[in-house]
């Protein structure tokens, strides 16, 4: 305590004199440098400083408050970028269902057309049979089609170009989720956003239109069973088969480095229906009389070809303009449109074209020959319709109209009875079509060459026009219509004569001569008219009591 309190003991002694009068002067002076006034301008400058450091900071603030909004921003861009994004591909993946969906219905609603066609230019005691065919026709090809036709035709091919090898049943056409079930139907990529049901259902379409075309070849005389079973293999194996080398991305895809052009079928659905039904009908034989009296096989209801004619003509502005196969932008719709117009002059020029040679020919006026050069123009444009010009489109369809006429008047002159001409409106006039889709494709002459591009030609890996290839994708095409009818004849042809040789395929000629109606179908008559026309009804009661043995 002693030695604390001791240091502070000095602080209680009075201070010495001395010590004193330096306190005080020390005092003085920092009073009298207080009281010293200072300069205005120093206050102003300090004010400035105080000001500037003010604004520095606000500036700072903005600063950070701007880069911090626009990292907010950058990632809210980044957002709507991906947003917009997929709305575009949904409203494209839209706009192309609304497309394929309208144009399948119209080829689904050319089966009227040829069941209408058919049934008019066949005699009026097989038209029950004719109409059932057809519809048996779109059935038993729709359960191909499902089954294997899709898988075989669009499956993957693993590189075989040849066959496709998944699809079967359906499998495959949607994602699910294994734990809740959920279903996503389809799946947009950069290249679209298209579910495989709806090519499914708008490749149906022309699956179907082609196994019909057999129909009309074989008509009148093929047994109704026979033809179902034809029809189920039409669609599950030859069809698809085509298509797979076509269509699918197959091995003429890409033949020679230039690969074929058949826009919407001329080869891949008409020539194969049509080849079919030549090896058809060629096996089953000419109707009974049909070239010993063939007064008694003309067109027997000339009003429902007609109404025929112009439901394929109307059915084909889903063939032909919906094989653009989208509908998202301006250039789609202009193409599209060109292809209508296109079709349209062929369809129209070729029918004046067979119905002037057949006046000059005959000196009659001939409505089944105009209905027919009508077909026979939209068959042959059908392969080019969408990389030619219009004046070639007119000079398609004129050419097609010959092509209609000389092979129809062959197949007369062979004694090869065909009741509706299938074959030449399809087969000869199909040919011609791949064709004219190579020679009047619209590059610039034959050095030039355009084919799928549209309106663009073909181009090389650095963006420039692909010169010296018109040559190869017109001997392409030949080589497609060689193939087509190896192909389709020969499996055609083996299916029809096992089915010859087991005694499956043709009617007697009993229930030809009276009329398959009234043996297989019930009620016995399509159809009635006029006064003394007897009712289905009574024509059964009268075919029982004829068949009844007599008692007298």
């Amino acid at each position: 305590q002693a030695c604390i309190s001791a240091p502070f003991s000095s602080f209680r002694r009075p201070a010495s004199p001395s010590s004193a009068m330096k306190f005080f002067s020390i005092l003085s002076l920092l009073g009298s440098v207080a009281a010293t006034p200072v300069p205005h301008e120093l206050l102003l400058q300090v004010q400035e400083l105080q000001a500037e450091l003010s604004t520095q900071r606000q500036v700072i603030q903005e600063l950070q408050e701007e880069r911090r909004l626009q990292a907010a921003e950058s990632e809210s861009i980044d957002d709507k970028i991906t947003k917009l994004q997929e709305a575009d591909l949904g409203l494209g993946g839209a706009l192309d269902s609304a497309w394929l969906v309208l144009c399948g219905a119209l080829v689904m609603f050319m089966h009227a057309g040829f069941a209408m066609l058919e049934t008019g230019c066949c005699r009026a005691k097989n038209a029950s049979n004719v109409l059932m065919k057809n519809l048996v026709n779109v059935c038993c090809g729709t359960l191909g089609w499902w089954s294997i036709g899709w898988a075989l035709a669009y499956g993957e091919q693993n590189g075989n170009g040849f066959i496709g090898t998944d699809g079967f049943f359906g499998f495959g056409f949607y994602t699910r989720d294994k734990a809740s079930g959920v279903i996503t139907p389809v799946e947009c990529t950069a290249d679209g956003c298209q579910s495989t049901m709806l090519s499914w259902f708008f490749q149906w379409a022309f699956c179907t239109a082609g196994a019909t075309i057999v129909s009309g070849a074989v008509a009148e005389r093929v047994k109704s069973p026979t033809y179902a079973a034809f029809a189920f293999l039409m669609t599950s194996f030859i069809y698809p088969m085509v298509v797979a080398s076509t269509w699918g991305g197959g091995w003429l895809a890409s033949l020679f480095g230039v690969g074929y052009m058949d826009f919407a079928g001329s080869g891949v659905v008409h020539l194969t229906g049509g080849i079919s039904g030549l090896v058809g009908t060629t096996i089953l034989g000419a109707r009974t009389g049909r070239f010993t009296n063939p007064e008694e096989f003309e067109c027997h209801n000339l009003p429902l070809v007609v109404l025929g004619t112009f439901a394929l003509w109307f059915g084909w502005y889903g063939f032909n303009p919906g094989s653009t196969l989208t509908m998202k932008s301006g250039s789609d719709g202009a193409l599209a449109a060109q292809v209508a117009m296109n079709t349209t002059l062929a369809a129209a020029t070729g029918g004046i074209t067979v119905f002037l040679l057949r006046y000059v020919i005959t000196h009659k006026y001939d409505v089944g020959a105009l209905c027919n050069g009508i077909l026979a123009g939209l068959v042959s444009i059908t392969a080019g319709c969408g990389n030619m010009e219009s004046g070639s489109a007119v000079a398609t369809g004129l050419i097609g109209g010959f092509v209609y006429q000389a092979a129809s008047m062959l197949l007369q002159k062979l004694r090869i009875d065909d009741p509706v001409d299938a074959s030449p409106v399809h087969g000869f006039c199909g040919a011609w079509g791949l064709i004219a889709a190579g020679l009047f494709d619209w590059g610039r002459g034959i050095d030039h060459y355009h084919g799928w591009s549209g309106f663009g030609c073909m181009e090389k890996d650095d963006g420039g026009c692909q010169t010296g290839i018109g040559g190869t994708a017109i001997g392409v095409q030949f080589i497609m219509i060689l193939a087509i009818v190896a192909w389709a004849g020969t499996l055609s042809g083996i299916g029809f004569f096992l089915l010859k040789v087991t005694g499956a395929l043709r009617y007697g000629t009993h229930v030809e001569e009276v009329g398959i109606d009234s043996h297989h179908h019930s009620p016995p008559k399509a159809y009635a008219l006029g006064p003394n026309s007897l009712s289905p009804s009574k024509i059964y009661s009268t075919m029982t009591s004829e068949s009844e043995p007599s008692t007298v």
